[in-house]
């Protein structure tokens, strides 16, 4: 009816998306007063509960999510703790090998790219999948918050136009011209940080991609190829 009930299972986390039940109902508490997620409704032991989000899952409009995401990296804190995500290129570097060396099958050799410091760090999704955004009457409300993050607001840029979950979740990768119009509606400071970063988020999420495919996840076998094309 109206009411959603999540559960959350014991192996449903991965070494690049946690799957914290805590985290997310710290973050639904703070973002109760927003249009951006789900209002709880209760939870327990393995689960949560929160209002039905009427809608359609994302799928083309893609100034709407860079104005959610936008207002979503505006966030106040107001002393909210959560992880810290990884920031600056070295920090992301670190993580990405950590992931593909949990995995038996070596990746191409990590991207080289020029050193980027440590940027602003603010409320990050953590998985901005299109999955995870449900549209309607031209807004836009984020779903499946168990691994938020104080982070680098690039990172929820990353995942979205990730080729590997834009092909999981949607079907196909975004077009060059299409991520070209993401990026444009994004903020331009964030934007260009991005762009300097892009090798790396590519790369990262296809250790991520090969490591659930070694999980016996067949889909991420292509993604994993779609992602190694975008390098």
């Amino acid at each position: 009816g109206e009411i959603v009930i999540k559960q959350y299972l014991p192996e449903g986390h991965s070494p690049l998306f946690p799957n914290d039940q805590e985290a997310e109902s710290r973050v639904l508490s703070l973002l109760s007063a927003s249009n951006i997620a789900p209002s709880v409704c209760a939870e327990g032991p393995n689960w949560i509960a929160y209002k039905h989000v009427p809608g359609c899952v994302w799928s083309h409009d893609l100034d709407l999510v860079a104005d959610t995401l936008s207002n979503l990296h505006r966030v106040e804190l107001s002393g909210a703790s959560f992880r810290r995500g990884a920031n600056g290129s070295a920090a992301l570097m670190t993580q990405a090998k950590s992931i593909a060396a949990l995995c038996k099958q070596s990746l191409p050799p990590a991207p080289q790219v020029p050193q980027v410091p440590v940027g602003q760090f603010c409320l990050i999704h953590g998985d901005a999948v299109p999955g995870n955004m449900i549209e309607d009457k031209g807004m836009l409300t984020l779903i499946d918050w168990q691994c938020p993050a104080i982070g680098d607001p690039t990172e929820d840029i990353a995942t979205f136009l990730s080729p590997a979950m834009q092909w999981l979740y949607r079907g196909h990768p975004l077009t060059a011209d299409e991520t070209s119009a993401f990026l444009s509606a994004c903020p331009p400071e964030i934007s260009a940080r991005y762009k300097q970063l892009a090798p790396l988020y590519h790369w990262r999420m296809a250790a991520h991609c090969l490591w659930k495919s070694e999980q016996g996840e067949t889909d991420y076998s292509a993604a994993l190829r779609l992602e190694l094309n975008a390098l």
